[in-house]
C-alpha cells in the first residue's frame, strides 16, 4: 500500500486519495496530491466541494491552495452531494473538480475524489485508470507546476451548488404524477452531505418526508455504508411513521439503499435494477454495469433485448463502458445508478426520483414492484490469499467448474444460466473477494464455500 510522506498508510486510487486524517491523509499530502492534479489538468476553473465530515473544511483549504498555486481559478461549492459536483463541472464549464470525501468509510477517514470534463459530452466524470496513473506519477515524482505571483488563480463561491442537478433530475421524471401520489417517505441522510438537497428534491415531488440525520453535521448515527446490517434499526422507523418506503444515503450521496413499507431492507442492488427497468420502459437501449453487480440487470437486458456491457469494478470503468456503448443507463450494484441525462456520476438523487416515478406510474408499492423481478440472493466474503497464488486458484476454479463460462473482466468470473461466481483480488490487501449470486441463498452460499475449499494452501507449489 502507498505511504504518505510521513510514512503512514494511505491509498492512492485510480480516481483519488484516501486515508485516516492526521496520519494517512494530512493537509500536506492533500496539498501535494492536488498540486499533482492541478499540474496535470488543462487550464480552466476547478469546482471544489466536500461531504460533511468535520475534517473536510481543513482539507478543502489545502486543496484550494494547491489549485490556486497551480494556476486554476477555484469555484468553492462547500458541502454538496458528489453527483452535484459532477453536474457543476459540466454546467460551469470547468476543467475539472475535486470532491473531499471518504464516501462510505468510517468517520476517521477522508479523501480526495478527482473529476475531469469528459471531452465527448462535456459532463463531469471521475478519472479513468490511465488519467489516474498520470496524476499518481506526478504526485510520487513531485512534478508540480507552481505558478508565479502574477499567474495564480482566484477563488469564488458557488451559491446554488445543487440547483442544476435537481433541475436535471426532475426533467427525467413525471413530477406531477409523483406529486399526485403524495408519498410519505423516510429519508436517512445520516448526517451526510445529501440531506438538504434530498429534502429539497422530495419537496419538489410533493413528498411528506420523515427526516433522520438530514442536517449535514458529519456526525453519523450509524456506520456510514448503507448495508442491511448498518440499517437494521431503520426498518422499525419506517413502520412507526407509516412511510411507504425508506431512502438511505451514504455520506456523499452517491449511493442509495431502499426499505419497503414493512421496513424490510430491499437493498442497494435493487436500486440500480429498478432505475434501469424504468428507463428501459421509456427508451430501450444498451446498459452498462460492473462484473460484481446483480444478475438482475442481465435479466432486464434479455427481457428488452438490449446489450449489456460488463466492466471491471469501479465507477470510472462503468462510465467508460457507458460512453463506449452509448448506454441509456448504467451504474454499480452498490446503490449507484448513473443516468447520462443527468450526469456521469453515481447518483442517489436521481435514484430516489426515478424509483418514485416508477411506483407512481405503476400505482404499486415498492414491495409489489420488487416481487416482479426474479428472486436473487448474493453472498460476499473475503478470504486471505497472496497475489502470487491467484493464478493457481483461478486454474483450480476453472477446472472444477468446467461447465461454467469463464471470463476475466476483473479477477475471474464464472457464469451459469442463473448464477455466477466472481473471485477478484483486493486492490489494498492480500485478500480475495468472493461474490456469488443465485436464485436461492443456499445456492449462492454453496458456490462461495466450494470456491474457498479450492483455494491453494501455503504449501502449494
Amino acid at each position: 500500500m502507498p505511504r504518505s510522506a510521513s510514512g503512514s498508510q494511505a491509498l492512492v486510487t485510480v480516481s483519488g486519495y484516501r486515508g485516516v486524517v492526521g496520519t494517512g491523509l494530512t493537509a500536506e499530502e492533500a496539498l501535494r496530491y492536488t498540486a499533482a492534479f492541478g499540474s496535470w489538468l488543462p487550464p480552466g476553473p476547478v469546482v471544489l466541494g466536500r461531504d460533511s465530515r468535520p475534517s473536510g473544511a481543513m482539507l478543502a483549504r489545502a486543496v484550494s491552495a494547491a489549485l490556486l498555486a497551480t494556476g486554476h481559478d477555484v469555484i468553492e461549492a462547500d458541502i454538496l452531494p458528489t453527483p452535484s459536483l459532477g453536474v457543476l463541472v459540466d454546467s460551469l464549464q470547468a476543467a475539472g473538480g475535486v470532491m473531499v470525501t471518504a464516501s462510505h468509510n468510517p468517520p476517521e477517514y477522508n479523501g480526495l475524489k478527482l473529476f475531469v470534463r469528459e471531452p465527448s459530452t462535456g459532463q463531469g466524470r471521475v478519472l479513468t485508470a490511465e488519467e489516474g496513473r498520470q496524476v499518481k506519477q506526478r504526485y510520487h515524482q513531485g512534478q508540480f507546476a507552481w505558478h508565479d505571483a502574477l499567474h495564480t488563480g482566484t477563488a469564488r463561491c458557488e451559491n446554488a451548488p445543487w440547483q442544476e442537478h435537481l433541475r436535471r433530475v426532475l426533467a427525467t421524471v413525471g413530477a406531477e404524477q409523483i406529486r399526485r401520489r403524495r408519498f410519505r417517505v423516510l429519508l436517512d441522510a445520516n448526517g451526510g452531505a445529501g440531506g438538504p438537497a434530498a429534502v429539497e428534491l422530495l419537496g419538489h415531488l410533493g413528498c411528506d418526508v420523515v427526516c433522520l440525520g438530514c442536517e449535514p453535521t458529519g456526525r453519523f448515527d450509524h456506520p456510514p455504508e448503507p448495508t442491511a446490517e448498518n440499517l437494521r434499526r431503520l426498518g422499525p422507523r419506517v413502520v412507526e411513521h407509516q412511510c411507504e418506503l425508506g431512502f438511505c444515503l451514504d455520506p456523499d450521496a452517491d449511493r442509495l439503499a431502499l426499505l419497503d413499507h414493512q421496513g424490510r431492507y430491499v437493498g442497494e442492488e435493487y436500486t440500480l435494477a429498478l432505475c434501469a427497468w424504468h428507463r428501459l420502459e421509456q427508451q430501450p437501449g444498451p446498459l452498462a454495469t460492473n462484473c460484481a453487480t446483480s444478475q438482475l440487470l442481465r435479466h432486464l437486458a434479455r427481457r428488452y433485448d438490449v446489450p449489456l456491457a460488463i466492466t471491471a469494478v469501479g465507477e470510472a470503468n462503468v462510465v467508460q463502458g457507458m460512453l463506449r456503448t452509448g448506454a441509456v443507463y448504467g451504474g454499480e450494484g452498490n446503490g449507484g445508478p448513473i443516468d447520462p441525462r443527468v450526469g456521469l456520476v453515481r447518483d442517489s438523487l436521481a435514484g430516489m426520483a426515478q424509483v418514485l416515478d416508477l411506483l407512481a406510474q405503476r400505482q404499486q408499492s415498492l414491495a409489489q414492484v420488487v416481487a416482479q423481478l426474479p428472486p436473487s440472493f448474493m453472498v460476499k466474503q473475503v478470504m486471505p490469499l497472496a497475489a502470487e497464488r491467484l493464478p493457481q486458484f483461478y486454474w483450480r476454479l476453472q477446472e472444477h467448474f468446467a461447465e461454467a463460462t469463464a471470463s476475466r473482466p476483473d479477477g475471474l468470473r464464472l457464469d451459469w444460466p442463473q448464477k455466477w461466481l466472481l473471485v477478484r483480488p483486493s486492490n489494498t490487501e492480500p485478500v480475495v473477494r468472493l461474490i456469488a449470486e443465485a436464485p436461492s441463498a443456499q445456492e449462492a452460499q454453496a458456490l462461495v464455500e466450494q470456491a474457498r475449499q479450492l483455494a491453494p494452501g501455503e504449501d502449494s507449489a
